[in-house]
C-alpha cells in the first residue's frame, strides 16, 4: 500500500465516523438549547476534551512545533502561556460561569453580558457582541478551512479549490446535521486523536535523536545565536518583553466563546468541574510539552525545512510507516475541524439568538439555525478561495480581540457581578481598539521590537479589565 493510498483510506474513515456522529447527535437536537449548548447536560470528559480541541487549531500542532524548530529553547515560554489559559479559564471562569449562565438560561456569552430582558442597553451590547463574534470568528473559520485545504494540497497534491471545498465540507455537514452535540462529541475524538499524536510522535522523535542528553547537545550546536538560550540572548528589557508577549497568548481563553460555551454546557455539580479541569489540564500540558518537544528534536533530525511549519508533518513521515502518518495527518485535521466547527455554530448563535433573527419560536429558531450555519459557511469558504493568501497571519488578532473584549468583562462578572451596560459596552470597545492599534503598532512601528505582542495582547486586555473592573469597584466599596 503506498503512502497516499494509506493516509486516504484512514480519512475516509475517520471522516466517515464523524459524519455519522453528526446524524446520531441529530436524534437528540430538538430545540435551540440543544443545538447550542446541549440540552446543558455535557459530562465533564466530553466537555473538557471537547472544550480543549476547540482552543487548539492548527496553530497548536503545527505552529507551536514550527516556532521551537526556529527558535530554539526559548519555546519553552509558550508552555506557561498555553497552560496558564487552561488554568485561568478552569479554575477562575468555568465553576462561576456554569452557574450563572445555567441560572440565568443564556445560551451564549453575549447574553451573560448583556444581562437578562429589561436591562438597559441590553440591545446595545448585544450588537456590539454578536457584531465581533461574526466577524472575527468567521473569518477564523475561513482559516481553517484554508489550512485543512492546504493539508489535503500537500498531502494529496490536488487543486487548492478543491482541496479546501473537500476540508470544509465535512466539517459543515456534521456541524449542519447535529449542532452542539456533534461538535462536541466529535471534538472530543479529535482531542483523543491529538493527545495521543501529542505522545507518540515526540517520543518518537526525542527516541530517533538520542535521547535528553544527545538532544541538549545538539541544541547547542545548532548555527542560529542564543538557540539554546530561553531568552535568544535579549537583554533584559527586551527578555521582558519577549516573555510577557508569549504569556500574553494565554489572557485571550477566557474571551473565546467557542471555547468557554463549553462551561456553560457542562452539567451541573462540583464533582464534573473537578474531573473536566483534570481532564483538560492534563490534555494541555501533554500537547504543548509535546509540540515543543517535537519541534526541538525536528531541527536535528530535519534541520533544512523550508516551511518551519510542515515539521509536524515531515517528522511522521519520517519516523512512521503510511498506515501511522495517516493518523497523524488526522490529527492536524482534527486540530483545525476540532475549532473550525464550535466557531460556526457560536456565530451562528450570534445571529439566531443574540440578534433575534428567527423570533422567539424554538422549532423556528432551531430550522434558522441550520441555515445560518450553512449561510455563514458559504461566506467562509468564499473567504478562504478567494480572500488573502495570508490568511492566517490576522488568527491571532482574532484570538487577542475576543480575548480582550470578552475575557476580562466575563471574568469581572462571574466574581464581582453584572458590570452596568455602559461601562460594559466601553470596556468592549476599549479590547477590540487596542488590539486593533497595538497589531497595527508591533507592525508598523514596532516591527521586530519583542515588546510589540505586549501591545497587542498585554494591553487591551488589561486596559479592558480595569474598565470593566472600575464600576464593580466603586459599587462595592459604596456598600
Amino acid at each position: 500500500m503506498t503512502r497516499n493510498t494509506a493516509i486516504l483510506a484512514t480519512l475516509i474513515v475517520y471522516k466517515l465516523v464523524l459524519v455519522a456522529i453528526g446524524f446520531w447527535a441529530a436524534r437528540r437536537t430538538r430545540s435551540a438549547e440543544d443545538y447550542y449548548l446541549g440540552g446543558r447536560g455535557l459530562g465533564p470528559w466530553v466537555a473538557a476534551l471537547s472544550a480543549s480541541a476547540s482552543s487548539s487549531s492548527a496553530w497548536t500542532l503545527l505552529g507551536v512545533s514550527g516556532f521551537a524548530w526556529a527558535s530554539g529553547v526559548s519555546a519553552i515560554w509558550l508552555f506557561p502561556a498555553c497552560v496558564g489559559g487552561f488554568v485561568i479559564n478552569w479554575y477562575l471562569l468555568a465553576p462561576r460561569l456554569q452557574l450563572l449562565a445555567g441560572r440565568r438560561g443564556a445560551i451564549t456569552v453575549t447574553e451573560v453580558l448583556a444581562g437578562p430582558r429589561g436591562t438597559p442597553h441590553r440591545a446595545a451590547v448585544m450588537a456590539v457582541g454578536s457584531g465581533v463574534v461574526l466577524l472575527f470568528l468567521t473569518l477564523y473559520v475561513a482559516s481553517q478551512f484554508q489550512g485543512a485545504g492546504k493539508t489535503f494540497a500537500e498531502v494529496f497534491e490536488m487543486d487548492p479549490i478543491v482541496a479546501v471545498l473537500v476540508g470544509s465540507a465535512i466539517v459543515v455537514a456534521y456541524t449542519l446535521i447535529g449542532g452542539f452535540w456533534a461538535v462536541s462529541v466529535t471534538d472530543t475524538l479529535q482531542g483523543l486523536i491529538m493527545a495521543a499524536t501529542s505522545l507518540v510522535l515526540p517520543v518518537a522523535a526525542l527516541a530517533a535523536v538520542g535521547g535528553f542528553g544527545e538532544l541538549f547537545g545538539g541544541l547547542s550546536a545548532v548555527p542560529v545565536e542564543g538557540f539554546a538560550n530561553p531568552f535568544q540572548n535579549f537583554g533584559f528589557v527586551s527578555g521582558v518583553g519577549f516573555v510577557l508577549g508569549l504569556m500574553g497568548i494565554g489572557l485571550g481563553y477566557p474571551g473565546q466563546p467557542h471555547v468557554v460555551n463549553r462551561f456553560m454546557a457542562l452539567r451541573r455539580g462540583a464533582h464534573e468541574i473537578r474531573v473536566a479541569r483534570a481532564v483538560a489540564l492534563a490534555w494541555a500540558a501533554m500537547v504543548y510539552a509535546g509540540m515543543i518537544l517535537l519541534g526541538l528534536c525536528g531541527r536535528l533530525l530535519l534541520p533544512a525545512l523550508a516551511d518551519r511549519e510542515v515539521v509536524f508533518l515531515a517528522a511522521a513521515d519520517t519516523l512512521f510507516p503510511p498506515v501511522v502518518a495517516g493518523v497523524m495527518v488526522a490529527a492536524v485535521l482534527s486540530a483545525i475541524m476540532s475549532t473550525a466547527d464550535s466557531q460556526l455554530l457560536v456565530a451562528a448563535s450570534a445571529l439566531t439568538q443574540d440578534l433575534g433573527v428567527a423570533g422567539d419560536d424554538s422549532r423556528a429558531t432551531l430550522r434558522w439555525s441550520r441555515v445560518v450555519v450553512l449561510a455563514l459557511s458559504v461566506f467562509a469558504v468564499l473567504a478562504a478561495l478567494f480572500g488573502p493568501k495570508q490568511i492566517f497571519s490576522p488568527v491571532l488578532v482574532a484570538w487577542s480581540a475576543l480575548g480582550a473584549v470578552f475575557g476580562p468583562l466575563l471574568l469581572v462578572t462571574v466574581f464581582r457581578g453584572p458590570v452596568p451596560p455602559r461601562q460594559t459596552l466601553l470596556a468592549m470597545v476599549t479590547g477590540l481598539l487596542l488590539v486593533v492599534l497595538g497589531a497595527l503598532g508591533s507592525r508598523y512601528l514596532v516591527g521586530g521590537s519583542t515588546w510589540g505582542p505586549v501591545l497587542e495582547r498585554v494591553l487591551p486586555f488589561a486596559a479592558a479589565l480595569a474598565v470593566a473592573m472600575w464600576p464593580a469597584t466603586k459599587r462595592s466599596s459604596s456598600g
